[in-house]
């Protein structure tokens, strides 16, 4: 499979989606005139029946307004599966666009940290990012999932669990992008989720009390008695208006009590559609990998159903939703108690499930996240699942990439250390390749501690964490120069390895921020001091007396550079990493060509 053959399924994909669309779209049109003409059947019912008598025509208008009903819900579920084929077209569209190179998926700038160990230096958050190129997730639960696994390696079993997981998935495609389509018509949110784990905490304010029970059944009985009593002349008048306005004032305060309950749970009904959709999807999907079939294990009960639990919630919040309409409520509060009815029923609800809900959020969004790589994995049919080695330390791979250039304009280096204590010293020319090789590496190695593919033809790598100094800015707020702020960068590497923590360092030019005197010295001796704590890393800079620490540390840098051609004047990269120390530096021609006489 190749990059042109994903584009080529997704095309299909929107061609089939556009023709389900029209054919929906031109029977929701014939649904329109059918309930037009039933209503129309029903007023000439009227007129040719009513001299045959009342019972005709009731029995006749009763069978078309049946018809009209069931006309009436083909409709509103036409009117669903076109406004999620809508959605499905478009999220295809999506990942057309995204791999022609214009994603617009959720970039996650929100998770952006300056102060993480890579993040930042391996653009993961942010516009076009390792995120927003892996980002399928709908819900705010999702979209924290993922980038808590862009953030920190997974432990080594789970990220060949991970593997296992993303390749199935992977597979899977539509069933994918059918759990996307649910999450898109409502986003779950971290606010929806609040709101439901503060609530189940709560203590019942009606449940716990043996007077509410019995008082549910009773006062309603009351008040129907009465006014079935009313009806058949046995009770005044009087009797039936004063019995309604004291349930009037009783539903008045216990409407004080459930006005604060209800308000925590406001606008949650539309989200749990989704949610019970969404686990629903999950529920019916049968699984071969061991992480897929645990994490499904999860929502699996014996005696219910997960996504049935969720729903019936939901409907108890449709139905208190009533007491805003106060024509439906008053009447209903009064004769039924209706508010009390659907609280003591969320409460129930509560005193069931409330250890449950948060354990079903996780699982939602621990697929969502594994979706988002798996969708990563289809669309890039070229890229390899890296073996994870437990031994500190070796990296070996080829065709390395960066993936988020685009494949025509890509080029791919190798990498080589084969064990720890190893400084890979990468020297060059501006503009050759040293630091995108650096960041290839590094966003290979965040892909790969998560479980997904990476941009590489092979590779190898040791189960470390990864640290970087390779973008570095000044802090206005915190009064924070370019120097302080990458010395405090470099402090934390050497705490990490001072603390014996197995770590892969990725440092680009390193001490730019004063004198090249000092910077020199300052680089060699942190140089020694990684190879004296036998610590892995890849190190690019433009001070070639660097590579000079070949001579006493023979076993422990290998030295490999970026060159340039010059052919009058002009610059020609090929940006493919050599052995040995760059010989050709650029940067006389560049200030040359902005006008600098040298």
């Amino acid at each position: 499979m190749t990059l042109e053959s994903v584009l080529n399924y997704y095309r299909n994909r929107v061609a089939e989606g556009n023709a389900e669309l029209r054919s929906r779209l031109k029977k929701k049109s014939a649904f329109a005139w059918l309930r037009l003409g039933s209503i129309v059947a029903i007023i000439f019912t009227f007129y040719f029946l009513w001299s045959f008598g009342w019972p005709y025509v009731m029995l006749a208008s009763l069978v078309l307004l049946i018809v009209f009903i069931r006309l009436v819900y083909a409709d509103l579920y036409h009117f669903e599966i076109i406004q999620r084929t809508k959605i499905k077209i478009r999220l295809y569209e999506k990942e057309i666009e995204s791999l022609e190179g214009n994603t617009s998926f959720e970039n996650g700038i929100r998770f952006a940290d300056a102060t993480h160990p890579y993040t930042s230096d391996l653009d993961i958050f942010g516009d076009y990012s390792i995120y927003q190129f892996l980002n399928r997730t709908t819900s705010e639960q999702g979209a924290n999932t993922l980038a808590s696994f862009l953030k920190a390696a997974a432990s080594l079993d789970d990220i060949y669990r991970r593997q296992e997981a993303v390749k199935e998935l992977s597979k899977n495609t539509d069933w994918i992008k059918d759990l996307q389509v649910l999450g898109t018509q409502h986003s779950l949110t971290s606010e929806v989720q609040e709101k439901l784990e503060k609530w189940v905490k709560q203590t019942p304010v009606f449940l716990n009390s043996g007077t509410w029970k019995w008082l549910r059944y009773l006062l309603p009985a009351t008040i129907l008695s009465i006014a079935i009593l009313f009806i058949a002349n046995i009770v005044s008048g009087s009797v039936f208006v004063f019995a309604l306005l004291v349930f009037l004032a009783i539903t008045y305060q216990i409407d004080k009590i459930v006005a604060p309950l209800h308000r925590q749970l406001d606008n949650v009904a539309g989200p749990l559609k989704t949610f019970s959709a969404s686990i629903q999807l999950i529920e019916k999907k049968k699984f071969t990998s061991d992480l897929l079939n645990e994490t499904q294990s999860h929502i699996q009960y014996k005696n219910f159903t997960a996504s049935g639990a969720i729903q019936k919630l939901g409907k108890i919040l449709e139905r208190l939703d009533l007491r805003y309409n106060f024509v439906i409520s008053i009447p209903l509060n009064v004769l039924l108690l209706w508010n009390l009815q659907q609280t003591l029923s969320l409460e129930k609800w509560q005193q069931v499930y409330k250890e449950e809900i948060s354990i079903w959020l996780d699982v939602l969004a621990q697929f969502e996240a594994l979706n988002s790589l798996a969708v990563f994995s289809f669309n890039h049919p070229g890229y390899a699942y890296p073996e994870i080695s437990g031994e500190y330390f070796s990296a070996k791979g080829t065709g390395i990439g960066h993936p988020l250039i685009p494949e025509q304009k890509r080029i791919t280096n190798p990498i080589d250390i084969s064990s720890s204590g190893k400084i890979m010293l990468v020297t060059g020319s501006n503009m050759a390749g040293k630091s995108t090789y650096l960041r290839s590496i590094g966003v290979n190695c965040v892909l790969a501690f998560c479980g997904a593919p990476v941009c590489a033809n092979s590779f190898r790598i040791s189960h470390v964490n990864l640290i970087s100094s390779m973008r570095i800015a000044d802090n206005l707020q915190e009064s924070t120069s370019t120097f302080y702020a990458e010395l405090k960068k470099l402090k934390a590497i050497i705490d990490k390895i001072n603390a014996g923590e197995k770590v892969f360092v990725l440092l680009d030019e390193m001490l730019r921020g004063t004198n090249s005197n000092d910077r020199h010295t300052g680089s060699k001796a942190l140089i020694w001091q990684l190879v004296e704590k036998n610590t892995a890393a890849i190190i690019a800079t433009h001070d070639l007396e660097l590579a000079e620490m070949k001579e006493p540390f023979a076993e422990n840098i290998l030295n490999y550079h970026f060159d340039v051609q010059v052919e009058n004047e002009e610059l020609y990269f090929d940006y493919k990493l050599k052995e040995g120390v760059c010989k050709s530096m650029n940067a006389s021609i560049l200030m040359k060509k902005i006008g600098i006489e040298i």
